[in-house]
């Protein structure tokens, strides 16, 4: 399976935005948007400024970034693009709908994980059960009422231990419940567009791959 084992900062600078990829250190000044807010490259303070405004540009961009929030590579992206095409309704709202149900974003949006490559790992690892079966594929696709719980060999984990206590403040989306005391949470329904709060313009991305 491909990788990016370049600095993931460096992705963030490219979008010009935070893409939440390292967990709290997105949060502090140690950002490296917070330090270096051009592109990265010798050439990226020159070029911030003569950024490509085309329609194709915008186009590309904006699929990148999506691509890049959920950590997906091309063939996968243009697979679930397909499904959400042959799916009833929007397709850029169905399209998001499916990264939200994978299961590494799942993880991550339970606060099992600082991060989404974070959650990639613990899932990877076969720290997590859905329906109480081991689960080790972060691209799965859940359906509504599936539950995703900490596998019974990872809960004396010492990390396990400790993200009992954050759990218990946490709040998750409308269309998530969450059972802090028993490290386990639910897929109640699929996500409605104003239900996911990815800065995306996912018009852009359904007309890229239309051209």
């Amino acid at each position: 399976m491909a990788r990016h084992i370049d600095s993931v900062c460096k992705l963030c600078r490219r979008e010009g935005m935070k893409l939440f990829l390292k967990g709290e250190r997105c949060l502090g000044p140690k950002c490296a948007i917070e330090k270096r807010a051009y592109a990265p490259g010798m050439h990226g303070q020159k070029t911030q400024f003569r950024q490509r405004s085309s329609d194709y540009g915008l186009q590309l961009r904006e699929k990148q970034r999506a691509r890049r929030i959920y950590g997906v590579l091309e063939r996968q992206f243009r697979r679930y693009f397909d499904i959400a095409v042959a799916q009833r309704g929007q397709t850029g709202s169905n399209l998001l709908a499916l990264l939200e149900m994978r299961m590494d974003n799942l993880v991550y949006r339970l606060g099992f994980a600082d991060s989404r490559p974070q959650a990639r790992m613990l899932v990877t690892h076969g720290h997590f059960a859905v329906n109480g079966r081991r689960l080790d594929i972060p691209s799965a696709i859940l359906k509504p009422g599936d539950v995703i719980s900490v596998h019974e060999t990872s809960r004396s984990s010492e990390y396990f231990k400790s993200i009992g206590q954050v759990l218990e403040q946490r709040e998750v989306a409308g269309w998530l419940s969450l059972n802090a005391e028993a490290l386990s949470g639910t897929l109640v329904a699929v996500p409605t567009r104003d239900q996911i709060d990815v800065p995306l313009e996912e018009q852009l991305i359904v007309e890229f791959y239309s051209r």
